[in-house]
């Protein structure tokens, strides 16, 4: 497998970019073994950079792998599919060790983020390349191809070269050539990244679609939280090569557990310990929430629930009360982000209209208030 599109193929016992062979056991089906599904732990060491990670899914899963920038997720996701050699630990699809397998011989389909078709074969025969190496004849494999370009919307463009598809038209041509090899394992790599925001929405929606119908487990890795929150059944965050949090899209929105989920899911986050309604944070200031608690706690609360004042507010209702100073302003969607700095570091959502109202610039001295009712506190 390669990161650029080969010259002219023959069919041959080798895997197309958008697959690593299906000449691995057959698939799961109802009434065979109960561990059908991936049940993998990847360790993997490159120079100073370990991963060493766990993934389970069943046949039917969505998991999408998150994390910042040398998190470890392209390295996880190589190595499932067998570009990468593990250092230890296991791989298991359907109860077979893929590790002992060459990346031909895997059950496993990759839509990678620039989808690398082949540019001198059309969309019909892109797609049908995985059947012809899997040993299917020219007709037949035209054929299945045929079928999954009218599954993908794409019969009319069965006869196009990839440079005279749209974005969204070459990850569907991709994702039918990695899915007519009946992969048991479907792997996809920023699928997403490469289109433009309209072209964007319709596709994640058609993608959804895709992947809800699809029976085996498919490992998703992005950058884009809202692919993730779409298209996943389950997240696992990566940092450092190592799971910090997993679980289902609600549950990770709402009790994010490091600084970069946070973001990602848009919430301010503190991490204290609860003395009933109180929290006292490691950093020294306290917060009062609704939830009564004891012991190490995390706080979150949206951007939308603070209050700017540019003056000591009187008669507020507000439990929660800090001087702080603009750090920075930025537009945010339809709104003004400001970041605050002072006695507790957070950042701020208002309207064009209060943040002119306020006159905010860098550097200006703001008192911030959050209600205590709008505030949520969990377990650490």
């Amino acid at each position: 497998m390669t990161d650029t599109a080969p010259a002219a193929p023959d069919p041959a016992p080798a895997p197309a970019p958008g697959t690593t062979g299906t000449d691995a056991p057959a698939a799961a089906r109802p009434g065979a073994p109960a561990d059908a599904g991936l049940d993998a732990r990847l360790i993997v060491d490159r120079g100073s950079f370990r991963l060493d990670i766990e993934l389970t899914a069943a046949p039917g899963d969505v998991v999408a792998l998150l994390g910042p920038n040398g998190a470890g997720k392209t390295t996880a996701l190589r190595a499932l599919a067998g570009l990468v050699p593990l250092t230890g630990g296991r791989l298991r699809l359907d109860g077979t060790d893929l590790d002992r397998l060459p990346p031909e011989a895997r059950p496993v389909g990759v839509v990678f983020q620039d989808y690398l078709l082949f540019p001198h074969l059309t969309a019909l025969d892109n797609v049908a390349f995985g059947p012809r190496c899997r040993g299917a004849g020219k007709a037949e494999a035209r054929a299945e191809a045929a079928a999954w370009l009218d599954r993908m919307g794409l019969a009319d463009h069965a006869g196009a070269k990839p440079r005279h598809l749209s974005g969204g038209q070459a990850q569907r041509v991709a994702l039918a050539r990695a899915l007519a090899t009946h992969p048991r394992l479907l792997l996809l790599d920023e699928p997403l990244a490469a289109l433009d925001a309209r072209t964007r929405l319709e596709v994640r929606a058609r993608l959804r679609r895709h992947l809800a119908a699809f029976e085996a487990v498919a490992v998703l890795v992005t950058h884009d939280p809202l692919d993730a929150m779409v298209l996943a059944d389950r997240l696992v965050v990566v940092e450092h090569g190592r799971i910090v949090q997993e679980g289902t899209p609600a549950d990770i929105a709402r009790h994010p557990r490091t600084d970069y989920i946070a973001q990602l899911v848009g919430l301010n986050l503190y991490r204290g310990r609860a003395d009933g309604h109180t929290v006292r944070l490691d950093s020294g200031p306290e917060i009062t929430t609704s939830e009564e608690l004891t012991g190490p706690v995390f706080v979150a609360f949206p951007p939308g629930a603070v209050t700017l004042h540019r003056d000591r507010p009187t008669g507020s209702s507000a439990r929660n009360l800090w001087r702080c100073a603009i750090e920075g302003l930025e537009i945010h969607g339809d709104q003004i982000r400001a970041d605050l700095t002072g006695e507790l570091p957070l950042a701020a959502d208002l309207t064009t209209a209060a943040a002119a109202e306020l006159d905010l610039h860098p550097g200006a001295p703001v008192w911030a208030t959050v209600k205590a009712t709008q505030t949520h506190a969990y377990p650490a």
